[in-house]
């Protein structure tokens, strides 16, 4: 069986960018939730959010966590919020080696263009309380951390190897 790697952290931590090399160096297909939702739909999250609510978004990332938990060999890149909901990110965990990528959350919100992004409305403080409120949930389901501030490559260079480590070619 080949694991997913699964990628969580806070909104623009680096999980599509990160996820993309990762998808690139191992011959995996990406599965980026917060994409996928929006191809579904055929709407952005920010239109999500405003016409039907975050429970709704949550319900629909839900199931897809459900779907992609039956696949093997993927890269998943979540949604920031993703792992607030248990049921979610541990359907992606019975499948998959989960990593957090832990990125300083001033300069996440500072390198951050929060126009497309509900939940980074609420300006910068607002961004550092979600960041403490969210990270025991993130350390909570990570089998792996991945520090951010030495760029996408990095990090993908690092879960790479801490992959192989747990589940050999």
């Amino acid at each position: 069986m080949r694991k997913n790697i699964v990628l969580i952290g806070m909104m623009g931590s680096g999980k599509s960018t990160v996820g993309r090399l990762l998808a690139q160096q191992a011959g995996r297909e990406l599965a980026d939730t917060d994409a996928l939702i929006e191809q579904r739909t055929g709407r952005s999250i920010p239109d999500l959010f405003a016409r039907e609510g975050e429970a709704a978004f949550r319900a629909l990332e839900l199931e897809l966590c459900r779907e992609l938990s039956r696949r093997e060999g993927l890269v998943i890149a979540c949604g920031g919020g993703l792992p607030t909901q248990d049921e979610a990110i541990a359907a992606l965990k019975e499948n998959g080696l989960v990593f957090w990528l832990n990125r300083d959350p001033g300069k996440t919100y500072d390198s951050l263009d929060v126009s497309g992004r509900p939940l980074a409305q609420g300006g910068r403080e607002d961004f550092l309380r979600r960041y403490e409120e969210r990270s025991p949930v993130y350390r909570r389901w990570a089998d792996g951390v991945a520090l951010c501030d030495g760029g996408p490559e990095a990090a993908a260079k690092l879960i790479i190897a801490a992959y192989l480590e747990v589940c050999p070619l």
